[in-house]
C-alpha cells in the first residue's frame, strides 16, 4: 500500500473534524496562498467521503466489474491525493476528479488483454446462465441483454461517456463540460440525442417482442 492510501485510509479512521482548529493548524492554513487549493488529510477525506458514490458508479457502469471498479477507483483518489496541490480552487475538484477517472478507466481498457477480457465476459455470462429462472425471468433476462448490447454499445462513445457521467456519476451538465472541456450547450445536445436513441431502439424492441 503506498503512503497516499495509507493517508487517506488512516483519515477515514478518524474523528470527524471539530468547528475549533488548534493555533498551530489556522496558522498553517492561513500561510498558504488563498489561490491554492490545499486540503489537509482529514478535508481530503471529507472529499472522499462526498466523491466516492459518484466515482464508483461512473467507473462501475464503464467497467462492469465490482472489483476491478474498486481497483481503479482507488487508484483515482490515490493520483488526486498526490496532486491535489495543483488546483487553484475548491470548486474545479469534482470535474478535475473526473478527469482523472476518465484517464483511469481508458488506461484500464487500453491494458487488459483480450483474453481476459473474454475469460470475464464469459464468467458474467455463465452466472447469468446458471440460476434457475421461471419463464418471465427468461424473458427479462433477454431483454436486459438485448438491453446492453443494442442500446448500450450501439450508442457512440461520446455518447456512453457522457450518458455515464450524467446518470451513474450524476454530475450536472456544467460538470459534464468541465470535464469532457466542452460546452454545456454541446453536454445538453448530447444527451438529448442519446436518450432520443435509446427511445426509439426501446419502442423498437418492443414491438419486435411484442
Amino acid at each position: 500500500m503506498t503512503t497516499a492510501r495509507i493517508a487517506i485510509d488512516r483519515a477515514r479512521k478518524a474523528p470527524a473534524r471539530t468547528a475549533t482548529q488548534p493555533a498551530t493548524l489556522r496558522a498553517t492554513a492561513a500561510a498558504v496562498p488563498e489561490a491554492t487549493f490545499a486540503p489537509t488529510v482529514s478535508e481530503f477525506s471529507e472529499l472522499y467521503n462526498e466523491y466516492f458514490g459518484k466515482v464508483f458508479a461512473y467507473v462501475y457502469g464503464r467497467v462492469q466489474d465490482k472489483e476491478v471498479s474498486l481497483d481503479i477507483v482507488a487508484d483515482v483518489f490515490e493520483k488526486a491525493f498526490v496532486k491535489v496541490r495543483s488546483l487553484r480552487s475548491r470548486d474545479s475538484f469534482g470535474s478535475w476528479l473526473f478527469t482523472i477517472a476518465r484517464n483511469e478507466v481508458s488506461s484500464h481498457w487500453r491494458k487488459e488483454k483480450p483474453a481476459q477480457k473474454a475469460a470475464r465476459e464469459a464468467a458474467i455470462e455463465k452466472e447469468l446462465h446458471s440460476q434457475p429462472k421461471s419463464p418471465e425471468e427468461i424473458l427479462v433476462h433477454k431483454e436486459r441483454l438485448a438491453f446492453l448490447s443494442t442500446l448500450v454499445r450501439g450508442l457512440p462513445k461520446r455518447e456512453q461517456e457522457i450518458i455515464a457521467l450524467k446518470f451513474d456519476a450524476e454530475l450536472t451538465n456544467r460538470e459534464i463540460a468541465g470535464v469532457l472541456s466542452t460546452s454545456e450547450v454541446n453536454v445538453r445536445v448530447t444527451i438529448f440525442r442519446a436518450l432520443r436513441k435509446l427511445r426509439d431502439r426501446m419502442k423498437n424492441l418492443g414491438d419486435s417482442l411484442g
